[in-house]
């Protein structure tokens, strides 16, 4: 059975037609969102991530139909000048740029939940991503230096 859903990315609403399993994943990547990516299959590589509202989905697990007119934020929908994204860079938090795009929305959500974590607690919610080229450290550095600069930029914002 199939059904008319309309697919809200990056604040683009999309009207397709999916199947009832077809997963979230295949959808995103028929309508060119081409950042959300497969890498295990089966959601405990994190490659596949999506915020759903603002709560991470591992889109290879979701189907579809569940997100009809949700919100949905995809690291193709960032913004040119994205701090996560900037401090990835600066961190040198890539190698092979695959697992990232789930990386950076992780970040995302994380800090928008805790705006000052400790390194303990971006490790344990990144937990679920994993990174074969092994630039954890870099990772945890860059979202790190993201807490610290949106501190600085509110601390002079309230100035």
């Amino acid at each position: 059975m199939s059904s008319e859903v309309v697919l809200e990315v990056n604040g683009v609403r999309h009207r397709v037609t999916v199947a009832d399993d077809d997963l979230l994943l295949e959808v995103l990547r028929r309508t060119g969102y081409t950042s959300v990516r497969e890498g295990c299959g089966v959601g405990a590589c994190g490659a596949c991530t999506v915020l759903a509202d603002g709560h991470s989905v591992s889109s290879c697990l979701a189907r579809a139909v569940r997100y009809d007119g949700v919100p949905l934020t995809t690291a193709d929908g960032l913004p040119q000048d994205d701090d996560v994204v900037d401090e990835f860079v600066t961190a040198g938090a890539m190698q092979c740029g695959y697992c990232i795009p789930g990386f950076v929305l992780m970040g995302h959500e994380l800090l928008a939940e805790n705006p000052d974590p400790t390194r303990e607690e971006i490790a344990a919610h990144l937990e679920g991503n994993i990174c074969r080229c092994g630039t954890y450290e870099e990772i945890c550095a860059a979202i790190e230096a993201t807490a610290r600069r949106r501190q600085a930029e509110q601390e002079r914002r309230s100035a």
